[in-house]
């Protein structure tokens, strides 16, 4: 059993679109898409900086582009995806690419939906000085009450010993001079804003305007969702889910969960893989996982869908 996977904000690094863009395609969807959001997806993804591509307005629509054309080399129609694949989830932002790989959104109406959010969530982040923090360690219950006694929001929980604290800036340095009780470490992240709290409910309010004319489909493959972990199966309640997580928690650990309850045997995360691929060898112990980080990584993938789904006869190689 295989589950597909989208990564979040934080995962993109300079260049990583810099090899697909030699697959036959890939750069005039690129451009295609460019246009109808107004940013230059071939750009910030070749050759900007880290500093460019770590604004959230930018960064949103370079992750969810690339998991799409990522995810395209090994399922050409929603077809293939659906015949070989269990589940699809994406972390954060990543939600909105599982959603157009579901077929909840089109691809086109998907990328205009994550540059408005990428835009809200940057404005929102801009109005009080906060930020976000990984700890490594210490007992989840512990972990969420020391937060909440400095006044922080377990914005991500991740499982694997990892949640991510956010809130003011001054929150967050009183969280490093006072860490929990049984974490080893607090890692100030390179983000622009306390993402997933209260502070970006400004965000949410604009997100609600822009979905309400949009016309969901249900999902041709079930979506695992971040608030709960609970396979959703409306496509209005994941629209609807998609506007409130900008100011909620991501619960990965309870994806996790549901991929277990489900019997998952491999997990395979699109490009710019890595992180949730770390998670899950942590996380999901027997489960084969693969991070696909460039085209070299694609006949590794086809290998790995074969050898975990009893639809991979027949696996495109184009």
């Amino acid at each position: 059993m295989l589950v597909l996977v989208a990564p979040g904000q934080g995962a993109q690094t300079p260049g990583f679109l810099t090899p697909w863009l030699d697959l036959p395609g890939v750069e005039d969807r690129l451009r295609e898409w460019s246009t109808a959001i107004d940013l230059d997806l071939v750009h910030f993804g070749t050759n900007a900086d880290p500093d460019e591509i770590r604004d959230t307005a930018v960064a949103q629509p370079l992750l969810v582009a690339g998991a799409l054309v990522c995810a395209r080399q090994l399922f050409p129609s929603a077809e293939d995806l659906s015949r070989l694949v269990d589940a699809v989830a994406g972390h954060s932002v990543g939600e909105i690419s599982a959603a157009a790989l579901t077929g909840v959104l089109p691809e086109g109406p998907a990328m205009e939906l994550v540059r408005k959010r990428g835009l809200a969530m940057a404005q929102a982040a801009s109005v009080t000085e906060t930020g976000m923090s990984a700890l490594l360690g210490g007992d989840l219950e512990v972990v969420l009450q020391h937060l909440k006694k400095l006044g922080l929001t377990a914005a991500n929980v991740n499982g694997a010993d990892q949640i991510v604290a956010a809130g003011t800036t001054a929150q967050l340095a009183a969280l490093a001079e006072d860490k929990p009780e049984g974490t080893h470490r607090v890692v100030p992240l390179k983000v622009a804003g306390a993402f997933h709290t209260v502070h970006m409910a400004p965000a949410m309010t604009a997100l609600e305007s822009a979905t309400a004319a949009l016309n969901p489909a249900d999902p041709h493959t079930p979506y695992v969702s971040n608030q709960d972990g609970r396979i959703v199966t409306s496509g209005p309640e994941v629209l609807a889910r998609l506007v409130s997580q900008v100011a909620n928690p991501v619960r990965w650990d309870l994806c996790m969960e549901t991929f277990k309850e489900l019997g998952v045997t491999a997990l395979l995360e699109l490009a710019p893989g890595g992180t949730l691929t770390g998670l899950a060898r942590r996380a999901l112990p027997g489960a084969e996982a693969l991070a696909l980080k460039s085209p070299d990584d694609l006949d590794a993938a086809r290998e790995l869908i074969a050898r975990h789904t009893s639809g991979a006869s027949a696996i495109p190689a184009g």
